[in-house]
């Protein structure tokens, strides 16, 4: 389990060092393929690198219908105020539903006896080479790793909305 203090420590050390040419498809899901570099804690020259792939879902148009289906049992009087104003008012309002896959099977682990400057330059390299406009290389901490490939989700989300927002635009469907 992660203490709020590793999760910050995770989400302010990590580094998106290879991104992404494209982004999260509007109309159908994306399979990002991934290196996390991580050194190890205590270990001289010693790096982890973890491959492997992450499926962003198509986002979804939430609908006036889907957020009237919203849950606030338990979130008090205030909270299911907002969900019926949030109903009354969703044609003025529009919400996109981001989902990822993470699948362990798919993870490959080594461990390189390098220094981390060189392990990093190298899998860059090698990333650049293979000319996949859905790789990407981050480097995080090795025991919160999954935090570091979390937050390249989130990025990725926050970098392809606008775009996702426009293409449903486009198409007349909000």
């Amino acid at each position: 389990m992660y203490s709020d203090d590793d999760i910050q420590y995770a989400l302010e050390m990590t580094e998106v060092i290879h991104e992404p040419d494209r982004r999260i498809d509007t109309f159908s899901s994306t399979q990002f393929e991934f290196t996390v570099v991580t050194e190890l804690m205590d270990e001289v020259n010693q790096v982890r690198i973890r491959e492997g792939r992450i499926e962003a879902n198509q986002p979804r148009i939430l609908t006036a219908q889907a957020m009237q289906e919203f849950n606030f049992e338990g979130m008090g009087e205030r909270a299911e105020e907002f969900g019926e104003w949030l109903a009354r008012n969703s044609d003025d309002v529009s919400f996109l539903q981001y989902g990822f896959n993470f699948k362990a099977t798919d993870v490959t682990e080594s461990t390189v006896h390098e220094q981390l400057e060189s392990v990093r330059e190298r899998v860059v390299l090698e990333a650049v080479s293979r000319n996949n406009p859905l790789s990407a290389v981050i480097q995080g901490i090795d025991d919160a790793w999954e935090i570091s490939l979390l937050k390249f989700t989130v990025e990725m989300i926050q970098k392809s909305h606008g775009i996702n927002i426009f293409d449903f635009k486009r198409r007349g469907l909000i």
